[in-house]
């Protein structure tokens, strides 16, 4: 259930509101377009409950190569 992921990740962030924050910014960089948002929901917060998010979000990843656009024809 997600109340079980939800107080697992409240291990790492005591506050709730920043926890909600995080979540959301985090799911927002992780979602896949062909999948449930729920699902990559839940996937964050099994993430948060095994590592601390705050230490992750200050370490910014290296910027990726844009990706080309394709043009009509």
């Amino acid at each position: 259930m997600r109340s079980d992921l939800v107080f697992g990740a409240l291990s790492h962030v005591s506050n709730r509101y920043q926890l909600c924050q995080l979540a959301s910014k985090a799911t927002r960089k992780l979602h896949k377009p062909n999948t449930r948002l729920q699902d990559t929901t839940n996937e964050v917060l099994g993430r948060f409950r095994t590592s601390n998010p705050r230490s992750e979000a200050t370490v910014e990843a290296p910027a990726a190569k844009p990706a080309e656009r394709r043009r009509a024809a």
